[in-house]
Parts: structure tokens; sequence; C-alpha cells
């Protein structure tokens, strides 16, 4: 059980098996294209990864959702594609289309990669979270994260997003060995990359597994649980009282499997996950999640009658509100705030 104190707030509470009225909130992609100063900091630089990559600026960002909502925890301006641009690969971020990728397709190319510089190309985010931190109150939590070694590896092997991750899914049924490779330098690199983060003053960490829903049983065990528990096993060696939640999309029934054998410490859970189901896996442990973004978009009676389902069925247990994944660029910030204030009222 992680030790917690007056001090801390609720959304370390929850994180440490506690339920708490009003449960804590914080939002997936709260920095971001819906609020109009982030546009305007944006338009100060070349590209997306520019802005990751300049603290100044990154922790701006940071700051921007918590000048406007009561929220109970701050995120990291990032992206899970760093630790791939860390490790050697190209990566570019192209307007309207989203990231690119040279593919890493075989066993000549995994081998190119390298972590010999990675803790150099990492140290501005260290150096926003240090930023941060220095500007948050005391009792603001920061989180830190990455991308799951699978989901991180599907974009180094498409090259770039992709509705079925088939690339990857080949190279992992044909290649065994390579893509075990890959894997393992991704947990190496991504262990190291969290504690960091750690270092420089988050206080807790999530591993986003977007693509955990593409992959069958065996492989999910394979490439999504056996990973992920290894990536916590290395950082809990090193930092065994900072509360880790894992965030594997789509993984439907499979996630109680997850949930159990990767010793996270809570589990983010995406909108088509049964609220129902939720409160089965918080026997387990503490759950987040997982309204609609698109509901959140379209506002009205509907935000409200699904706001006080989700809270009524989840609320008297170890619980944190969220989104079942990132705010879309349209959602209207009145609709933000609506959103906060009815749970911070329930």
């Amino acid at each position: 059980m992680l030790r917690v104190t007056s001090r801390d707030n609720s959304f370390l509470k929850a994180l440490a098996g506690q339920a708490n009225s009003p449960a804590p909130i914080w939002l997936m992609r709260q920095a971001g294209r819906y609020l109009p100063e982030y546009r305007e900091v944006r338009s100060k630089v070349a590209s997306f990864l520019d802005l990751c990559r300049t603290p100044e600026l990154a922790a701006e960002v940071t700051l921007q959702p918590l000048r406007r909502f009561d929220l109970d925890a701050a995120i990291v301006f990032s992206d899970i594609l760093i630790v791939p641009y860390a490790l050697g690969q190209r990566v570019e971020f192209v307007e309207g289309e989203g990231p690119k990728l040279e593919p890493v397709r075989d066993a000549r190319s995994v081998a190119g990669l390298s972590r010999s510089g990675a803790t150099e190309v990492l140290a501005p985010v260290y150096e926003t979270i240090e930023r941060v931190t220095a500007a948050l109150p005391k009792a603001l939590p920061l989180i830190g994260f990455c991308g799951a070694p699978w989901t991180v590896a599907t974009y180094m092997v498409e090259g770039g997003g992709s509705k079925e991750q088939a690339a990857a899914r080949l190279f992992a049924y044909r290649e065994r060995a390579t893509f075990q490779r890959l894997i393992d330098l991704l947990v190496e690199t991504s262990a190291d990359y969290l504690v960091n983060q750690v270092k420089a003053g988050a206080r807790a960490l999530q591993i986003f597994d977007s693509w955990a829903g593409s992959l069958p049983e065996d492989e999910f065990e394979r490439w999504c649980i056996v990973p992920t528990k290894r990536l916590v096993e290395l950082v809990k060696a090193r930092l065994p009282e900072i509360p880790i939640i894992g965030f594997p999309r789509g993984a439907g029934v499979l996630a109680e499997r997850y949930a159990r054998e990767t010793d996270i410490d809570a589990i983010g859970c995406d909108t088509s996950m049964p609220v129902g189901w939720m409160r089965r896996l918080q026997e387990h442990l503490p759950v987040q999640g997982n309204l609609d973004p698109l509901l959140l978009v379209a506002g009205g009676e509907a935000l409200h009658t699904r706001v006080g389902a989700i809270l009524e069925t989840l609320g008297q247990q170890p619980f944190i509100f969220n989104l079942g994944h990132g705010i879309l660029p349209e959602t209207p910030i009145e609709h933000v705030t609506r959103l906060v204030n009815l749970v911070k009222k329930s």
C-alpha cells in the first residue's frame, strides 16, 4: 500500500486506494488545441516536436488548463514518440497528418537504434517538469508518462499511426526475436525515462497503451502484459512508492488480467468499458475513466446524466474521473468547465 498523508490531494489518495468525495478529476490531453492560449503558444514554434522540446513553452502549456479549471493533477506536456526520437529514429509531426517516422522493420534497423544519447535528448522534458513543479501549488501533483512498449513499437514499425497496426503485428508474428529486441529496448529506455521524470518532480506516472486492443489474447499477454509488468518492476525497484496508472485502451475483458498481472497501482479505462465492469475492477485496484470525449463535445443534458451515472457507480470506491481518451480539439471550453463543476459538486 502506498503511503499518503493529510497533505496529499484527492488524486494521490485515490491512487493509494482511498475513496474521495468528491472524486478527483484530471483529463487526458487537458493541455491542447481546444484552448486558444495553447494555439497561441504553438504558433511560436515551427513544429509540435519543437514545442515538446522547449521547456519554457512546454511548461507554460502544461500549466494552462490548471489556470482555467479546478483540476486535481497536471500532466507534463510531451508526446509518447519522444522515446523513439531519443533512440535515434527520425520522427516528425506533419501538420494535419500526424506523426511520421522512418519505419523500423528489420533486424538491421532495430540494431541501429541506441540508448547512448537518450538522456541528453530527453533532458528538455525533465527541465519542463522542474519548471512546472516549481510553479504548481505543493498540494497539486504532476503526472509523468510514457507510451507502453507495444504502442510505441507500433508507431516505430508502421512509420506513423494506423487503424489496425498491421505492419507491427506482422513483424511480431514473423520476426519474434527481432521484435522482442525492440520491445526490450523500449522497456529499458522507458524505465529510465519514467524514473528521471520522478526525480525531476513528477509524483505519479501513467503508461499509455493506446493500441492494446489490436492484439488477440496470447499476443496481448506477450506484448502488453509482460513488457508492462517488466517496465513497472524496473521503475518500482528504484522508486517503490511512486504510483503508476496503466491505460490499456481497448483491452476489454483482458483489462482484468492486465490489472492483476502488471503490478500497476490503478487502471485507466476507455469509453467502451462498461462502468459495471469498472466497478468489478475496483475490487482489485483504483480505476480511472471513462467519459466519452465526444459527449464532452456535445454537452447538454446527456453529459449531466452520464457524469452522474459514472459517479453513482464508481464514486464510493477509489476512483479518478477522466475521459476514455483525450480531449478533442473541437471541445467547447464551457463544456469542460461544466464537467469539472459537476464532478466537484457530486
